[in-house]
């Protein structure tokens, strides 16, 4: 299950579980293992925004401020938060535990998918954002939790079991 962290004015997480099925207009969908890794190593610059929504931006490829990391499980992020009022009210959301999930936007290039029946697995796909969304995302197997950290052991101790 993928989960979202928040760590002072960090959340960290995965967006993408590869493998993890999502009903989207009555079919199920897939993200196929590395489906992301050719995007990633474009250097295209890739958002972390609040449902999706281009005017909440919590951060980008290209300023340092979104990482994003893909792994066996799929695709790990760490986002710095601004001070911003979109930010604060994600790390009050993520803090109580009433974030609903992490989503992303992409597209897909000819013959990045394979449908069989209704089912889709998406092999290749162009990110272009990911998303914290506050409510009901698509891919359910992402949840969101808060945890304080009261110490620096505690910290290594949440980033080792993120990756784990």
């Amino acid at each position: 299950m993928g989960e979202v962290r928040a760590e002072s004015r960090t959340l960290s997480g995965y967006a993408i579980v590869y493998g993890a099925e999502a009903r989207i207009n009555g079919g199920l969908e897939t993200i196929a293992a590395g489906a992301v890794s050719e995007s990633l190593a474009s250097g295209r610059d890739i958002l972390a925004l609040v449902d999706h929504d281009a005017s909440r931006v919590l951060g980008r490829t290209k300023s340092g401020t979104l990482r994003l990391v893909e792994d066996a499980r799929g695709l790990a992020f760490t986002i710095d938060l601004p001070d911003t009022s979109a930010a604060r009210d994600v790390l009050a959301l993520a803090e109580r535990g009433d974030l609903g999930g992490m989503s992303f936007g992409f597209s897909v290039p000819a013959g990045g998918d394979e449908w069989r029946g209704n089912k889709r697995t998406v092999r290749k796909l162009a990110l272009h954002e990911i998303s914290v969304i506050a409510s009901h995302p698509a891919y359910t197997s992402t949840s969101v939790e808060a945890r304080a950290a009261s110490n620096e052991l505690e910290l290594l101790r949440l980033r080792l079991e993120l990756y784990r």
